[in-house]
């Protein structure tokens, strides 16, 4: 088998929206401070972060767009652990509006479809947060018609930001189908080559949104 890491790292600093609070790193408890409690030569790290739950690359659930809706503990591990998955690949040089027409004759009845844009390659640059590809509300309705049930993108968001609309969020986490956002390294998946996508969060009770490790795997 192999793997390919679709994930950003969280690290010090790194600012995934602007506007919002980069993560804050640190240890909790030192290994100096550690080595009172154990025998010679036998120290610990214990680390300590505060971020936003929209931090790297990180899963949708219903909760983050509906009150009533799932969050983070809610979500089946069958829901984000090895689907079946497809790679739509649509530069962001060509088109940044991506509707239905791309995904039209697809299988993509309880899988995992992944949107290759290649937009990642702006991460940690200002151009990163304005004028991203999204996919249009045409997209999303099709795409709950066809019975998806994770769609992921390595874009700044799913949706056109420059406005106030959200349509696509609102659609699929409507209908329980859980978004991935900035992901990563997608190029790295070869076309026309079947594998298995996972992105599975903790289980947070009342947190709709979190911080996933996203891969691929090819058998």
């Amino acid at each position: 088998m192999k793997f390919i890491d679709l994930s950003h790292i969280i690290e010090e600093g790194v600012v995934t929206y602007k506007g919002l609070p980069a993560p804050v790193i640190c240890d909790f408890w030192t290994r100096e401070e550690s080595k009172q409690w154990y025998e010679e030569g036998t120290s610990f790290q214990m680390g300590k972060i505060e971020m936003v739950s929209n931090t790297g690359t990180y899963l949708d659930t219903p909760f983050h767009r509906y009150e009533d809706g799932k969050d983070l503990s809610e979500i089946l591990i069958e829901q984000t652990a090895q689907l079946d998955a497809i790679l739509v690949s649509i530069s962001y040089k060509e088109q940044l509006s991506i509707d239905k027409s791309y995904f039209e004759g697809l299988d993509l009845k309880g899988k995992a479809l992944l949107v290759h844009t290649s937009w990642d390659e702006n991460w940690k640059t200002d151009a990163y947060y304005s004028g991203n590809p999204f996919l249009t509300a045409d997209a999303a309705e099709y795409l709950v018609a066809q019975g998806v049930k994770l769609v992921g993108i390595d874009s700044h968001n799913i949706d056109d930001v420059s406005g106030k609309s959200r349509p696509v969020h609102t659609i699929l986490l409507k209908n329980e189908i859980l978004i991935v956002e900035h992901l990563c390294n997608l190029g790295a998946i070869p076309a026309n080559t079947p594998f298995k996508f996972s992105a599975t969060p903790p289980k947070v009770k009342g947190m709709g949104t979190f911080p996933v490790r996203a891969y691929a795997v090819i058998e």
